[in-house]
């Protein structure tokens, strides 16, 4: 049985998972974090972007370095829910019906392409990503901890494509964009192809599934401080007044913050939250959550930049509104005649904000 771990060993492993995925992804230090925060958090990824941008091979490496179990199913227009889940076969040499599990019983499913396969068989996805079971002719059946999806997509105006339902959306953690490498990176891409001399790339694990768990788990000591939950409900709530929104995010995208918040504050190897940690997850956990207008639609505006206004018009919480962190981190109270406060100092360093007192 693996230890509890504290913040800093959590950041420290989660480091070395993400330089070791990078060696073979590159120049995506910022969009691996991000995938890995999903990961850590315990939800599932949606990797939308262009093809040939890396978004199966980051799913790949991930499950690799991490030690888990690992299937990909491709998605395409005629696969069945069936396909999906499993299905009851008949055993002529037990003449009975067993069940055959599908694909989905996986620690990673990598579920390629997922925008060309009809809503009805996307939905097969739903009861496994919520629940961490699925249900076959009236049976339910658990799935082993730990479960992730990690689903790509290619943009739905290309052909053969279909939206994503809004339910199977809301799922989704967060989701990621990769964007095209700069030539540098281009370069160092082509480089590293002609040093493996093959063609398929693989990294040795970091951890095991026992080891992913405890990290997991880890993060239920990450504090939240009220006023940093406070940022996060006004954030969402911004996202349903904006008038280019005609439905905001729900509830779920205020805990898709929390959660992505505290994995960003135990990469960093915190043991608590920092408004930049809100800030960083802010657009990839809240854009896909929201239904623009349709005259939006038409003037091609991106959801991210409403969370960026959202972010921009949205105070977050002031420095001296923090004591909480004081007495959590043991530091020395104001004296006799003193004032306390918090100052914002370096977001780069494990501890960003410097207690002080005043006279």
């Amino acid at each position: 049985m693996t230890k509890d771990l504290t913040p800093a060993e959590v950041g420290r492993i989660s480091q070395q998972v993400l330089d070791r995925v990078g060696t073979v992804i590159v120049g995506k230090r910022s969009a691996l974090e991000l995938v890995f925060a999903g990961i850590l958090a315990g939800g599932h990824v949606l990797l939308e972007d262009l093809p040939g941008l890396g978004k199966t091979l980051t799913a790949r490496m991930f499950a690799q370095a991490l030690g888990l179990d690992f299937r990909r199913l491709q998605f395409t227009p005629d696969l069945l829910p069936a396909d999906v889940t499993g299905s009851f076969l008949y055993d002529q040499r037990s003449h009975d019906f067993t069940f055959r599990a599908g694909p989905i019983f996986t620690n990673m499913l990598l579920a390629d392409e997922i925008n060309r396969t009809p809503p009805k068989t996307q939905a097969a996805l739903l009861e496994a990503m919520q629940e961490k079971q699925v249900s076959v002719e009236g049976v339910t059946y658990r799935l082993e901890a730990p479960f992730h999806v990690l689903a790509t997509a290619n943009p739905i105006e290309y052909e053969g494509t279909y939206p994503l339902p809004e339910a199977q959306l809301d799922r989704f953690l967060l989701r990621v964009s990769f964007g095209y490498p700069d030539p540098v990176e281009e370069l160092n891409v082509l480089r590293r192809r002609m040093a493996r001399q093959r063609e398929e790339a693989a990294v040795e694990p970091v951890v095991d599934a026992t080891t992913l768990l405890a990290m997991q788990n880890a993060l239920e000591g990450i504090d939240v401080e009220d006023s940093i939950g406070q940022y996060i409900v006004a954030l969402t709530g911004a996202t349903r007044t904006h008038p280019s929104v005609l439905v905001g995010a729900s509830p779920r995208g205020s805990l898709a913050l929390m959660l992505l918040a505290r994995a960003r504050a135990a990469m960093a190897g915190r043991d608590y939250v920092i408004p930049e940690d809100v800030k960083d997850v802010a657009v990839p956990a809240l854009a896909h959550r929201m239904t623009l207008r349709p005259e939006m639609w038409l003037k091609r505006v991106d959801p991210a930049s409403i969370v960026g206004d959202v972010l921009s018009t949205t105070p977050a919480p002031a420095s001296g509104a923090l004591p909480a962190y004081a007495q959590a981190h043991q530091r020395p109270g104001p004296a006799h005649g003193q004032s306390e406060d918090w100052e914002y100092a370096d977001p780069g360093q494990p501890d960003p904000y410097r207690y002080t007192a005043r006279g």
